[in-house]
């Protein structure tokens, strides 16, 4: 069963999709856009297109545990994406994927200005990978 993990922001979203199994992520996408709409149908799209069963986006959360001030526009667009797609989405703790992403890049040589590229879909697969362990670990859930 295909899962994606969704990296949501401003102007790019990264996107993960497991391999068919779902015990391993593959294939990453940043989408490039600022409307929420845009970014839903393109999600969709990829849904449809990878055959994708499982929807799991990154849920801002301060490092204490409590919501972060963006809590509600991430809601809103979960929302809006369960609709589109017509399935749920489930949210996921993405506390400090983004800082882990740039890690990860900047270990691997890329420069500073080539991050910006490619940061979001390395932070959808970190979140990816975390829900896909929790999934191995508790079968239950």
């Amino acid at each position: 069963m295909r899962i994606m993990a969704i990296d949501y922001g401003d102007a790019r979203t990264g996107v993960a999709v497991s391999d068919p199994t779902g015990l391993l992520a593959g294939y990453t996408t940043v989408i490039q856009s600022r409307r929420a709409e845009n970014v839903a149908e393109n999600i969709v799209h990829l849904v449809k297109e990878l055959g994708v069963k499982e929807l799991v986006m990154g849920f801002p959360r301060n490092m204490d545990g409590t919501e972060g001030p963006r809590a509600d526009l991430y809601r809103d667009f979960a929302k809006m994406l369960e609709e589109k797609a017509e399935m749920p989405v489930r949210l996921w703790d993405e506390r400090r994927t983004t800082i882990e992403a740039h890690a990860i890049l900047h270990e691997s040589g890329k420069r500073m200005k080539a991050h910006k590229k490619n940061v979001d879909a390395v932070a959808a697969s970190l979140i990816l990978e975390g829900y896909l362990t929790y999934c191995r670990n508790h079968p239950e859930a």
